[in-house]
């Protein structure tokens, strides 16, 4: 399946891709290559799929997180499928949303595992270490604060965030000064995550004060 999904998605002309740095206080950690683009659903309906690949090389073992998730036309996930190459502990997760709920399935070496979660009237799938997923809540922000479910299935977490659409605020990227349309994120393990995006919405910058990261698009060769 997930080379059927890899073929498609190298077929569609992507709606957005680019590179984020990864930085932890000044020091760079990882990388992160994304591409996202529109998909056929079913037989006539349309959504998105997000392909991401993180590489953490800072230390050693390197460790490798390569998921794509799929969404509807109205933003809710239906698939994952998650690789992490980790010589420590390889795992592959396989997500599925069905009748209100989102059933993820683990697999390691010796073990498999399933958790299910209900999903919310506005529901993200995100990762700790994985960050072009916030696109997709940047896309719940608005004037006022929303509740929005956030899955985060490698760490088994279901968490309530409120996000709010602050408007054009001035910050930096890549070491120069910009305005650029602030989404903010409260709430769960992450306690405040700051989301930058740009005139046509794409992902440029993510802002996480309680784990000093910031991840910043790699600007364009």
């Amino acid at each position: 399946m997930i080379l059927f999904l890899l073929a498609a998605l190298a077929l569609q002309k992507p709606l957005d891709q680019g590179t984020l740095i990864v930085r932890e206080d000044t020091a760079v950690i990882a990388r992160e290559s994304f591409r996202l683009s529109e998909v056929g659903i079913g037989l006539s309906g349309r959504g998105w799929a997000l392909a991401s690949t993180t590489r953490y090389d800072r230390v050693r073992p390197i460790v490798t997180l390569a998921p794509i998730l799929e969404l509807a036309s109205d933003s809710q996930p239906l698939s994952l499928e998650f690789d992490v190459a980790d010589p420590r502990a390889p795992l592959r997760l396989l997500g599925q949303s069905a009748r209100g709920r989102f059933t993820v399935r683990l697999l390691g070496p010796r073990t498999e595992r399933a958790r299910e979660s209900l999903l919310g009237a506005h529901t993200v799938v995100l990762d700790d270490s994985v960050y072009a997923p916030y696109t997709f809540v940047a896309w719940q922000g608005r004037s006022e604060p929303v509740a929005v479910t956030a899955l985060v299935p490698r760490a088994g977490r279901r968490e309530t965030l409120l996000v709010q659409d602050r408007g054009l605020a001035a910050t930096t990227l890549n070491g120069d000064r910009v305005m650029l349309r602030h989404i903010s994120v409260a709430g769960g393990a992450n306690e405040l995550v700051h989301v930058w995006v740009g005139s046509r919405g794409e992902l440029l910058k993510v802002e996480i004060p309680s784990r000093h990261l910031r991840i910043e698009r790699q600007p364009p060769a």
